[in-house]
């Protein structure tokens, strides 16, 4: 959803959900202090019946709840209104090429359980399948008695490229075997929850974007396993037409360069990895530089940010790296704005933690301007 569309409400009975996620995400943002209904009023353009309406069936809903009264300035005290957290859970799983993270998550995107399960993803489906399944039933397990009541579904992310709307996998990365695969629909059958499927760095990029309530463009690049990027564009992420933006490893850097999984060479991704094998960190910093330059020179980002186990690894390398070729780059160019780079922290966890918001973000609106579909 772009920033337009989210400026104010519809007093139009077919947007009831419109609406309703518009109030929800206010609740959301005001935290524990809660909100009152006049100013819900205010933020959103709907009118003070509206606003009674749609907070009268989130309560009843168990989605809303008081949060005590202000102080009165002549007239009658207002009741302040804010979410409840634990009204419902999204499980978030990163299937990684060779360890699956899951977590459980509330409303208000905190964390309440989190677990580890090693994988192989170039297994049968039915190894991936049977492992992810028994992730979703152990973090519902490990939380509080009332988290595993409501679990609205399951966001899987994972290294692409797939169709997002559809849940299909395409060729992963140097696991073939995997083009085509109905994902979601199988994971949701094994599950027996609704299956959002998303990239990995698309997932960490929804979710740092909600945390951070900020509508500005950064580019979030993750370095595990492999490479990639995730892109937010006026504060909503951008997916692209066929859902497949953010290929970020597979741009070439040199023609003639070493082979990558993907078919192609000189590859970000196969360099980069490579600089990391052989222990030379300044260099793979260097090459993921290069790569972070061009996106700031095309897009015109506003903030880079690193993430992934291996960024964990050694932070300030990658950073000083990442941020020295940027400027040097942006002195050729005579530009004088610096472009921020910080890293997201939590190695792979993020990916998780954003998974599950994709299954929480419809909820307020936050999807991302395509939405997705959930089976």
């Amino acid at each position: 959803m772009n920033r337009s569309s989210r400026s104010g409400g519809a007093n139009l009975p077919a947007l009831r959900h419109h609406n309703a996620s518009l109030v929800l995400d206010l609740l959301r943002v005001a935290g524990e202090q809660g909100i009152s209904r006049l100013e819900l009023a205010g933020r959103t353009g709907l009118t003070p019946q509206a606003v009674s309406k749609i907070t009268a069936r989130l309560r009843t809903e168990g989605l809303a709840t008081e949060a005590g009264r202000l102080a009165s300035t002549g007239g009658k005290p207002r009741t302040v209104l804010r979410l409840v957290p634990d009204a419902g859970y999204a499980v978030g799983l990163h299937l990684d090429r060779d360890e699956l993270t899951a977590v459980l998550a509330d409303l208000a995107g905190t964390t309440v359980a989190t677990r580890t399960f090693p994988l192989d993803l170039g297994a049968p489906a039915t190894e991936v399948l049977a492992t992810a399944a028994l992730a979703v039933r152990t973090v519902r397990a490990d939380a509080p008695t009332a988290a595993a009541r409501q679990v609205f579904g399951v966001g899987a992310a994972l290294p692409g490229p797939l169709d997002h709307r559809s849940g299909v996998l395409h060729r992963v990365t140097g696991f073939p075997r995997w083009d085509g695969y109905p994902l979601r629909d199988a994971l949701a059958e094994h599950t027996g929850l609704p299956v959002v499927v998303d990239k990995d760095t698309n997932a960490a990029a929804l979710g740092l974007a909600l945390r951070e309530r900020a509508e500005a463009d950064f580019v979030y690049l993750h370095l595990g396993t492999g490479l990639g990027a995730g892109l937010v564009l006026g504060g909503a992420l951008h997916r692209g037409a066929r859902t497949g933006a953010g290929e970020f490893g597979h741009q070439t850097l040199q023609l003639d360069g070493p082979p990558c999984d993907c078919g192609g060479r000189g590859c970000i991704e196969a360099l980069c990895l490579t600089a990391v094998a052989r222990g030379d960190i300044p260099e793979a910093a260097r090459i993921l530089g290069a790569g972070a330059a061009n996106l700031v020179g095309l897009l015109d980002i506003d903030r880079v940010v690193l993430g992934g186990r291996t960024v964990a690894a050694h932070e300030d390398a990658y950073v000083n790296g990442v941020r020295a070729v940027i400027e040097e780059r942006a002195r050729r160019e005579g530009v004088t704005a610096s472009v921020p780079v910080t890293v997201a922290g939590g190695g792979d966890r993020p990916v998780a933690e954003g998974a599950a918001q994709l299954v929480l973000a419809p909820l307020f609106g936050r999807a991302g301007e395509d939405g997705g579909e959930r089976g």
